[in-house]
C-alpha cells in the first residue's frame, strides 16, 4: 500500500511540476509528461519498473479513441471525405511508403519496415492544434488542411492497431488442422484472465461470426439502446451514474474486444461513432475527458520514465540524423502534396512545416508494437527517442514557418482578387457576423456599400443571397484605392484578425485625415490600439449585447423597465467615459497588470460607476414621488 501511495505521489508531482511548465514554454502537455517521466524515471531514478502502471495507463488511450469517436459524426466524416481521403490518404500512404522503403535499405525485415512507417507517418495532434489555435492560424487555408490530416490521421490509428500483430514474427492467433482457432500464450504472468476468450478453440468461420455479431450487438446497441439507458440513469437524478455508465461503456466494450482477440481502441472507437449523433454525447464526453486525460498523461509520463537515455547518450549521432531524416521525409511528401493541391503559398508552408513531427500517437504504436513482438526492445528505444525529438524540434518548425511567412509573396492569393467595378460612399472591410448586420442596414436604407473580404466562402455565399461583395485582402493599399477609398466617406472595418484591423485603420487614417472610421473590437485592450491607431468610433462586439442582457437581469430581479433603462444608459455613458479615460493610461508595452497608474484610475472610475447609478435611480425616484 505505502508503496502504490509513493508511486502515485511522484507521478502527480511530477506531471503537476512539468506541465505547466511545458506549456508555458510553448511546448505542449504531452512534451510535458515525457519530461516528468524522464526526471522521475531515468533522471532521479525515484521509478524503476513502470510496466504495471503502463498497463493500467494505457486505458487512457482507449478513452481517447472513444472521444475521438463521439466527435466525429458520421455526416460530417462524409462531408469531408474529399480531403480526409485526398489530403489525409496520399500523406498516410506516402509517407509510410517512404518511410517503410528507407528502414527496409537499412536492413530491416519488410514487415518491420512497414510497422515503423505506419508508426512514423503520424504527427502530433495534441501539439500541432494547439499551436494553431494559439497563433489564429486554424481558419487559414493551410490550417484547415492541416486539420484535415490529423484527423484522417487520428482515425487511421484504429486501422494501424489492428494491423500491427499481423505483423508480428510469431503471430498471437493461428489455425489448427481441424480449422479451430489457436491463440498463443500471451506473457503476462500475472493476467488471471489470459485464457478468457469467446473465439478460443472456434473454428475459422464461427470466430469471425461471434467476432461480427459482437461488432453488429454495439452498433445496434448504440443505436437503439443508448437513449432508453440514458434516459433511465437520468431519472435517477445522481450525476455520478453518468459517469459509471459513461466508465461501463468503455470499460465493458473495451473488455468485449480483448475477448475477440482485438484491439479494446477498435471497439471504444465504433461506439463512440455509433454515440456521435445521441443527444447525450456532451454528457458522455464530460464524464470520460477527467479520466482520459489524466490516464492518458500517465501513460506518457510511463514511456518517458522508459526512455533508454542511455542509449540516446551512446547514439547521438544516429538518433538525431534518423530524427532529421524523418523531418526531411514527411516534409518533402507534404510539400508535394501542398503542390497537388494548390495550397497558397503561405499555406504551403503551415502544412508542410506543422505536420513534418512524429506524434504522440507514435508512442501508443511504439509500446503496442513491442508487446505484440514487432518491434525489438533496442528498435523500440530509438524509435521513442525519434519521436519525442521530432516533437521537441516542432516549436522550431513554427517558428521557421513565420519567418518564411513574412518573406513570401501569396502570389496566389493577389492574382484571385476580385476586380472591383463599383463605388460607393461605404467601405465594409470584413463580411462576418458583424460586418454582415452594418451591410444589410446601410444597404437596406438606400446607401451604396462596396464589400471586400478575404474568404472567397462568405463573397460567394453574400451573392447567392443578393449581395454584391468583392473577394481580396481588405488590407492592401492597391485593392483599397480600387474600393474608392479616396472619395468613401464610411469605411467600416470588421475583420476577425486584431492586428490587421489596426494596421487598416493606421493605414486609411494615414491616407484620409477626414475619413470617418468605424471600427470592431474585440475586447477594452483592442479599444485601445484602435484609439490610438484613429478610428473614430470603436464598436465593441460584445458590448452592446452584453449591456442588454444586464438589462434583462435588471428587469427580472425587482427594477421596472424604466429604471432597467436608466441603468443601461446610464453604464454605457459612463463606460465611454472609462475608455478615454484608460485610453491616456495605457502603454502597449505594458501589461495591463502591471501598469499601476491604469489599475489606480480604473478602481477610481469603478467606484465613479457605482455612484452614477446610484444617483441616476435616485433622481429618477424623485421624479416619481414628485
Amino acid at each position: 500500500m505505502e508503496s502504490m501511495l509513493f508511486q502515485a505521489s511522484v507521478f502527480l508531482a511530477a506531471a503537476v511540476i512539468a506541465v505547466p511548465l511545458a506549456a508555458r514554454m510553448g511546448l505542449g502537455s504531452v512534451l510535458g509528461y515525457l519530461l516528468a517521466g524522464l526526471a522521475i524515471g531515468p533522471g532521479l531514478g525515484l521509478v524503476v519498473d513502470t510496466a504495471d502502471i503502463q498497463h493500467f495507463a494505457e486505458f487512457g488511450v482507449v478513452m481517447m479513441l472513444f472521444i475521438i469517436g463521439l466527435e466525429l459524426e458520421p455526416r460530417a466524416l462524409w462531408g469531408m471525405r474529399h480531403r480526409l481521403l485526398g489530403l489525409g490518404g496520399l500523406q498516410i500512404g506516402g509517407t509510410a511508403a517512404a518511410i517503410t522503403l528507407g528502414a527496409m535499405a537499412l536492413g530491416y525485415p519488410w514487415n518491420t519496415s512497414l510497422a515503423i512507417g505506419l508508426t512514423l507517418a503520424l504527427s502530433s495532434t495534441a501539439i500541432v492544434l494547439q499551436t494553431l489555435s494559439e497563433k489564429g492560424l486554424m481558419q487559414t487555408s493551410g490550417g484547415r488542411s492541416t486539420f484535415s490530416v490529423l484527423l484522417t490521421q487520428d482515425i487511421a490509428v484504429i486501422p494501424m492497431l489492428v494491423v500491427l500483430p499481423l505483423l508480428a514474427f510469431s503471430p498471437a492467433v493461428s489455425l489448427s488442422a481441424d480449422g479451430s482457432i489457436q491463440r498463443a500464450a500471451v506473457e503476462h504472468a500475472d493476467d488471471t484472465h489470459a485464457a478468457m476468450s469467446l473465439v478460443e478453440g472456434l473454428p475459422g468461420w464461427g470466430a469471425a461470426l461471434v467476432t461480427l455479431g459482437v461488432i453488429l450487438g454495439i452498433i445496434l446497441g448504440g443505436i437503439y439502446g443508448a437513449r432508453p439507458l440514458f434516459r433511465y440513469i437520468h431519472s435517477a437524478r445522481l450525476p455520478e451514474m453518468f459517469t459509471a455508465v459513461a466508465l461501463l461503456i468503455v470499460i465493458g466494450i473495451g473488455f468485449l474486444m480483448i475477448l475477440l482477440g482485438l484491439s479494446p481502441a477498435l471497439g471504444t472507437f465504433l461506439a463512440g461513432v455509433v454515440l456521435a449523433n445521441s443527444e447525450f454525447r456532451h454528457e458522455l464526453e464530460s464524464d470520460i475527458a477527467p479520466f482520459k486525460g489524466l490516464l492518458l498523461g500517465l501513460f506518457f509520463i510511463t514511456v518517458g520514465a522508459g526512455i533508454d537515455v542511455d542509449r540516446l547518450l551512446s547514439e547521438p549521432g544516429l538518433i538525431l540524423a534518423l530524427t532529421v531524416s524523418v523531418i526531411v521525409t514527411k516534409g518533402i511528401i507534404l510539400y508535394g502534396i501542398g503542390r497537388l493541391f494548390q495550397l497558397s503559398h503561405r499555406g504551403q508552408w503551415l502544412f508542410t512545416l506543422g505536420l513534418a513531427q512524429a506524434g504522440e500517437f507514435g508512442f501508443v504504436l511504439v509500446s503496442y508494437g513491442h508487446q505484440q513482438k514487432v518491434f525489438s526492445a533496442a528498435l523500440s528505444d530509438r524509435m521513442l527517442l525519434v519521436v519525442a525529438l521530432s516533437m521537441l524540434i516542432t516549436p522550431l518548425l513554427f517558428l521557421v514557418y513565420e519567418w518564411l511567412s513574412h518573406r513570401v509573396e501569396d502570389t496566389r492569393e493577389i492574382i484571385e482578387a476580385d476586380t472591383i467595378d463599383t463605388d460607393g460612399p461605404v467601405i465594409i472591410a470584413g463580411i462576418g457576423r458583424f460586418g454582415q448586420i452594418v451591410n444589410r442596414l446601410v444597404q437596406n436604407s438606400g446607401y451604396r456599400t462596396v464589400v471586400l473580404d478575404h474568404d472567397m466562402q462568405t463573397i460567394q455565399l453574400m451573392r447567392r443571397f443578393g449581395y454584391k461583395g468583392f473577394f481580396g485582402d481588405p488590407t492592401r493599399p492597391e485593392l483599397l484605392h480600387a474600393a474608392g477609398i479616396e472619395t468613401a466617406r464610411v469605411l467600416v472595418v470588421a475583420l476577425d484578425d486584431t492586428k490587421a484591423t489596426v494596421k487598416l485603420v493606421a493605414y486609411a487614417r494615414r491616407l484620409r485625415p477626414d475619413l470617418h472610421i468605424v471600427a470592431r473590437a474585440h475586447d477594452r485592450t483592442h479599444v485601445f490600439s484602435l484609439y490610438q491607431a484613429g478610428a473614430s468610433d470603436i464598436v465593441r462586439e460584445m458590448f452592446d449585447s452584453s449591456l442588454r442582457a444586464g438589462r434583462y437581469v435588471l428587469e427580472n430581479i425587482g427594477m421596472s423597465e424604466y429604471e432597467a433603462a436608466i441603468a443601461e444608459e446610464t453604464f454605457y455613458h459612463h463606460d465611454r467615459h472609462t475608455i478615454r479615460e484608460l485610453a491616456l493610461l495605457w502603454d502597449p508595452t505594458i501589461a495591463p497588470a502591471d501598469n499601476h497608474a491604469y489599475i489606480k484610475r480604473a478602481k477610481e472610475l469603478e467606484k465613479e460607476l457605482e455612484t452614477a447609478l446610484f444617483n441616476a435611480l435616485e433622481e429618477r425616484g424623485k421624479k416619481d414621488m414628485a
